[in-house]
């Protein structure tokens, strides 16, 4: 102990003999330097979007069992629409606003900084705002109200909640501004950029197609409104083929590896099988994608758990052998989800090419070839009574073939079930509500920003923060 003690005492005064000349230095981490390339915020806020969106974790995503594509083996709370004890809400809420929004505001912040030439500088911006806008689309679309206008000012530490019809009515008029200053005789991101690797006229068909998106989403609400949108953003162009798809690549080896990969791999568990909604319909149908979403059981046949139900291992068809890849890419947006809504457009009289038939049979062989089958697949799988395209029937037609095509993006779908009422999804007979139509707003809210959520909570028809009240988009 004394001869530490001696040691400790005489350090100092080694240590300014030493260092007569600037000491300054020392206090330089050449590791961790003081700021990071503005690309790399970029970057990490669209690996973050994606693997929120894509992820099957429990904690934080559970649109795939929500519905009904997987159910789960023994634990069986998500299933039957429990948000509560994993605080699923709150993960969901933390990720974009902490790790997608923020990242992408940084971005933006430093981007005129450290990029000179204006070319090069506007359309990262651009980029950056359009990817910006895609994150509040899904905050707002699956919570209604919520912080947008203070949530990222560092003064404003509790913000107020804003009114979800203005937020998204800001959104489409942000839109249009970034889009109009995306400029393909400059470059961007480059390989930074994880979705289109810097392609600026992909980005600009990509924008479109999500304007064509939000305005199908205000169809019913705003018909005016969403047709006048969707027009502009077909005829400005927008996705026309699977290779114009919007989707990232992961990875064959950790850490970037896919995350239902993730889940079902890495994790050493078994927790899902296929739900007999999903597999019922596609036996009935028979879907040939089948063979792609699921493994079959000994004899060749597809059998799906009980949604709702603990629904053992052994018993029922996996995940497909493609999650079970770690590379395995995933969808942001895609061909076949574009020609469903023009299809939808062309039955509500909007002025878009082409005829509803048309675009609705583009939309299935899409997916179906998507997944690896071919056209003629697709064809015979059109020729089906109850695939072959019926205008009396189209909103059901094409709210049930959408299901379908959107198996792997369990997010996406449950916007378009509540948008388009189909297919007819029932909630297990153990659940604690009704199929979701909004998520809860966090409980840190309802404790930290106990005011602005008992004020958002106050314009909730009804008065309280339940996941059965529909949002404002959402009107049949």
């Amino acid at each position: 102990m004394k001869k530490k003690f001696i040691t400790l005492i005489f350090l100092p005064i080694l240590m300014l003999a030493a260092c007569e000349k600037d000491l300054t230095d020392i206090n330089v981490d050449p590791k961790n330097p003081l700021t990071a390339p503005s690309y790399a915020f970029y970057s990490n806020a669209q690996v973050n979007l994606m693997d929120e969106l894509t992820s099957t974790n429990v904690n934080e995503n559970i649109f795939r069992l929500i519905m009904q594509y997987w159910q789960e083996t023994t634990y069986t709370d998500e299933s039957n629409y429990d948000l509560i004890t994993r605080q699923i809400p709150r993960q969901m809420w933390n990720y974009l606003y902490r790790d997608v929004l923020r990242d992408i505001q940084e971005s933006k912040k430093l981007i005129p900084q450290q990029v000179t030439d204006a070319g090069l500088q506007q359309n990262q911006l651009a980029i950056a705002e359009i990817t910006e806008i895609v994150t509040w689309y899904y905050l707002v679309t699956s919570f209604g109200d919520i912080p947008y206008s203070q949530a990222l000012d560092p003064q404003k530490i509790l913000p107020k909640y804003d009114n979800q019809h203005d937020i998204y009515n800001d959104l489409l008029t942000r839109l249009d501004a970034a889009i109009g200053k995306l400029n393909p005789d400059h470059g961007s991101f480059g390989n930074a950029d994880l979705l289109y690797g810097g392609d600026v006229s992909l980005w600009k068909k990509f924008a479109n197609s999500f304007k064509l998106k939000m305005g199908m989403t205000l169809a019913d609400v705003d018909p005016a409104k969403a047709k006048a949108t969707v027009e502009s953003a077909v005829a400005a162009g927008v996705i026309s083929s699977n290779a114009e798809n919007t989707d990232i690549v992961y990875t064959s080896a950790p850490p970037n590896t896919n995350p239902v990969w993730d889940d079902l791999v890495q994790s050493n568990r078994k927790d899902f099988v296929a739900a007999s909604t999903v597999v019922d319909r596609m036996n009935a149908l028979k879907d040939p994608r089948l063979n792609e979403y699921f493994q079959a059981q000994p004899g060749g046949i597809y059998i799906g758990g009980t949604p709702g139900a603990s629904s053992p291992w052994a018993q029922f068809s996996k995940p497909g052998t493609v999650f079970y890849r770690p590379d395995n890419n995933a969808l942001l947006i895609d061909y076949s989800e574009v020609e469903f809504f023009l299809a939808e457009a062309k039955e509500r009289g909007y002025n878009v090419p082409g005829t509803a038939q048309e675009h609705y049979n583009n939309a299935v062989t899409a997916s179906i070839t998507y997944w690896g089958n071919t056209a003629a697949d697709a064809t015979a799988y059109l020729a089906q009574p109850g695939v072959a395209y019926n205008s009396a029937n189209w909103k059901q037609l094409i709210g049930e073939q959408k299901w379908l095509a959107l198996y792997n993006r369990g997010w996406e779908s449950w916007i378009e079930w509540r948008r388009l009422d189909y297919p007819i999804i029932k909630a297990p007979a153990s659940a604690v509500s009704d199929v979701p139509l909004r998520f809860t707003y966090p409980i840190p809210e309802q404790n930290v920003n106990t005011t602005n959520y008992n004020a958002a909570v106050s314009k909730i028809p009804g008065g309280k923060d339940v996941v059965g009240v529909k949002l404002f988009w959402d009107v049949l």
